[in-house]
This record gives structure tokens, sequence and C-alpha cells, in this order.
């Protein structure tokens, strides 16, 4: 693995032609805006490319592609955009891509090194890292691009309400918009409209949520039979993580939810001084200060057990 800067990064872009684009598993803003504005990059650069996910891709993003052709491509080298660890692919992506990543640009900085190059930057998403490369490129950030880098960076930093964002993060969402994006549309799509089925599971999950230690750690537990009984999926739910954190008082929320094969996919979300990275690490994860996540191949007991141990350890 060798680690890049932009100027680097953009010259094995200029040294290659067609490129397949990974967003991660269970896709957010900022894996599938980085994804579809760096694939729009591309074609102003003269590149063929093709996005792809393992997961379904929610229909509130199709702004960032219903103009464009994502059909499938004879591709040459692999990019993984706003992807720590190739098993973030999902299983069968992990297995049939995971090895073979020539490039990955992220933001997390507990990345795991698995690209043969990798372009890693301290950023409150990926698409900004993204606006720096279309810079080195030449490429104007406007229209669609601006739709797409924007989303991504709205949606990393909740609307611009978590504490990555800087100011750094405030000018380059305020030039998407003097470039185009069309920000109430995006805002509005991310933030403020949910389907019945998200409310009836959003509903179920609340009425999961148990305190712990004195109200400073809540969590909120969320299984395939709600997924079920509510009509909704994981499609819809990249957001639900920061439920339990909103909570007066509490300074650590988790989030635990069922994957069909039996696994838990768990989110942590902390506030200040809590670090969610680290107590991540300690289970085999790793993520942000305050936003990171783990698995756990176990009874759902046990894995809360092992949980709340290590934030038991964390709150001392």
């Amino acid at each position: 693995m060798t680690r890049i800067d932009s100027a680097k990064c953009a010259a094995l872009l200029k040294e290659n032609d067609n490129f397949l684009i990974l967003a991660h598993a269970n896709p957010d803003g900022d894996t599938l805006g980085s994804a579809f504005a760096l694939h729009r990059i591309l074609s102003v650069c003269g590149k063929k490319s093709a996005v792809r996910c393992a997961d379904e891709i929610h229909g509130k993003y199709s702004y960032l592609f219903d103009d464009i052709d994502n059909g499938d491509i004879e591709f040459d080298k692999i990019i993984a955009v706003d992807v720590a660890d190739k098993s973030l692919l999902g299983d069968s992506f992990a297995a049939l891509y995971g090895d073979r990543v020539f490039l990955c640009i992220d933001h997390h900085m507990s990345n795991r090194e698995y690209s043969e190059y990798l372009l890693l930057e301290d950023r409150a998403a990926t698409a900004e890292i993204i606006y720096r490369l279309a810079g080195e490129l030449g490429v104007e950030t406007s229209g669609k691009i601006a739709d797409c880098i924007y989303t991504g960076i709205a949606t990393d930093t909740g609307c611009f309400m978590f504490s990555n964002t800087t100011p750094g993060t405030h000018r380059i969402a305020a030039e998407m918009i003097e470039k185009g994006a069309d920000y109430a549309l995006i805002n509005r799509a991310m933030f403020e409209t949910k389907t019945l089925s998200y409310l009836r599971l959003e509903q179920m999950a609340v009425s999961s949520i148990e305190l712990k230690f004195g109200g400073k750690c809540a969590v909120m537990t969320i299984t395939q039979d709600m997924f079920r009984e509510s009509g909704s999926n994981e499609s819809e739910c990249d957001g639900i993580a920061a439920l339990p954190r909103k909570i007066e008082g509490v300074a650590i929320g988790i989030t635990v939810r069922e994957r069909k094969d039996g696994s838990y996919k768990v989110s942590l979300r902390t506030v200040e001084p809590y670090d969610a990275a680290e107590i991540c690490a300690e289970l085999g994860g790793g993520g942000h200060n305050r936003a990171a996540g783990c698995e756990f191949y176990c009874p759902l007991s046990e894995a809360k057990a092992v949980l709340l141990d290590a934030v038991k350890a964390a709150l001392v």
C-alpha cells in the first residue's frame, strides 16, 4: 500500500482509462455522492467508469445518477470511495473485488490500508476530497457534480450540525451552491422526507431503547422482525443510528441492527470527550471520533454484553 496526495491521485487517474467505482454496502449520501461525482469528473476527462454497490440504492438518491449511463463496462482499475475496510463493500463485493482495489479515496482515519494506493485525508466527508481532486484534474465542479459533492458533505455532517463540520466545509458547500447545486431539493430529500414504512420502523426502534449507566448510554435495537412488520428495509435507515444520542443526558448512543444473515451491525455515536472510534477499535471496528461502528457474529445478548463492557470502561 502506498499513501498518495491528491496530485499523485490525479496523475494515476490520467494514466488509466476504464474504472469500476465501488461504494460501500448500506450506501449513504457520502459514498454515493463521492462515487457519482468521481464518475462525472472522469467522464469530463474522457475516461470511462461505472459505479457499483452491493446493496440497493434508495430511490431518494436517484437525482445523483438519473441522467447518466451507468451500464456495465470493461474496467482496468477498481476505485473504492468512502470505504475504510474492504469488508464494508459487502460480502459479495468484498469476495469479488476486495483484494483488487487499485485506489481508495477515503476520509476515515481508521482506514485498513487494503488498496494499492490510498488517498486519505481527515475531512468532514470523502466528498471534500473529491472536490479537491477535481481541482487537480482541472474539472469545474458545477451542475450535477455540485449536486453530488453537496450531497456527500451535507449528509456526512448531518446538515452541518456534526462536530466534524469545519469552516472549509462550509466554504465548499457555499461554492457548490454558487455553482448550481440544488441544495433545497437535496436538503428536503435527505433530511425532511421519510417514507411511512420508515416512520413505522422508527417507532418500533425508539420503543426498544434501553438506558444504561445512569442514562449516559442509550441502546436501540432493530431486528429483522421490525423490518418485516414495518415494511421498511436497510436502504431507508442510514440516519436512524443518530436517534439514541439525541436523548438528553446521553453521551454514548448505540444502535444494534440485525442483518439478514443473523449477524449484527453496531453504530456508535458519542459526544465529547468520548471517542466512538476508540471504543469500536477495541471491538474490531473503527470510524470517526463521534461516529464509528463494528460487527458481531454472536447472539444478541452476548453482543450487547460485550458492547456495554466496552462502554462502561470508556465512561470510567
